[in-house]
């Protein structure tokens, strides 16, 4: 996939998830806001911080809003990355009030779940800073969510791995098993992207010491040392940067704020932690209506 049509490609799937977000929250009406509210009264919405934490999802707020009224203007008091405090105004909805009100809580949905996001990935990255590692996101993101969850993960610091099963080659334990070893898995997948004339990287996971010395002799771009304790991964690294220094090599697997310094230490370049889009805990936004 070309990069244009990869990027148009998550701008459909981004809006397409906005769109069904608030038609399943609204259906065919908000009956609060219709019956309480006057159509034409305006004011500002307001979005603040509840807790501290990293922001994250503000495109996608005025994207919310502005698919309910494009009269909407959002004001942002904060950038996409700011570290904010408990009660700092994050950004402003300015119309009219009724439509505030029907946007309100799927905009806070979407950049309450990435804000959490960027705010756990946040803490990942300042826990390897001091080493040459980069923190990587997986593909265990919540179902039609993965554009925003890997957003968030970029906005945090950390690094985006493939976005699916379409932009690497990634041989994992069952494809290796199903094709009789990393060696011909490796090798068919090469001549897979020859015969397509597809410029890909592969990947090729590995369970054991025995295992990384039959990828490092199939020669894969990158090595995902899969379930190694540190001190198997500091033999591991030690042993590929002799044997193929130019081959990347990832870690994964049992990887914690309490683990992932320790596994940065081991010199591996990458460390994919699932934990950040897979178990999300949401950063506390609350919106309150200003009137003018």
């Amino acid at each position: 996939m070309k990069e244009r049509d990869f990027h148009d490609f998550f701008a459909m799937c981004r809006m397409r998830a906005i769109m069904q977000a608030l038609e399943e929250d609204r259906y065919d009406g908000d009956l609060t806001t219709l019956a309480t509210i006057d159509p034409l009264q305006t004011g500002f919405g307001v979005i603040r911080a509840k807790t501290d934490g990293v922001v994250a999802g503000i495109a996608v707020v005025d994207q919310v809003f502005r698919a309910i009224d494009r009269d909407i203007v959002v004001n942002p008091a904060v950038c996409d990355g700011a570290q904010v405090s408990e009660g700092d105004i994050v950004l402003e909805g300015e119309g009219k009030i009724a439509s505030l009100l029907v946007a309100e809580r799927t905009a806070l949905n979407f950049m309450q779940r990435m804000s959490g996001i960027a705010t756990r990935t946040r803490s990942f990255v300042e826990r390897v800073s001091h080493t040459g590692a980069k923190i990587l996101d997986t593909r265990k993101t919540a179902p039609g969510l993965r554009y925003f969850d890997k957003e968030a993960v970029k906005i945090g610091g950390g690094k985006n791995h493939r976005y699916g099963l379409f932009d690497l080659v990634l041989i994992k334990d069952n494809h290796i098993d199903a094709s009789g070893g990393v060696v011909p898995a490796v090798g068919r997948a090469r001549k897979y992207l020859a015969e397509k004339g597809m410029a890909m990287k592969i990947e090729v996971e590995v369970r054991s010491f025995e295992e990384l010395q039959q990828a490092i002799g199939a020669g894969p771009d990158i090595i995902l040392l899969d379930n190694f304790s540190v001190d198997e991964l500091a033999a591991a690294v030690a042993f590929a940067r002799q044997h193929a220094q130019e081959i990347l090599l990832e870690a994964s697997g049992n990887v914690g704020l309490h683990t992932v310094a320790e596994i940065a230490g081991t010199g591996v370049d990458y460390i994919s932690v699932g934990e950040l889009t897979h178990s999300v805990s949401a950063l506390d936004l609350s919106m309150t209506i200003r009137f003018r």
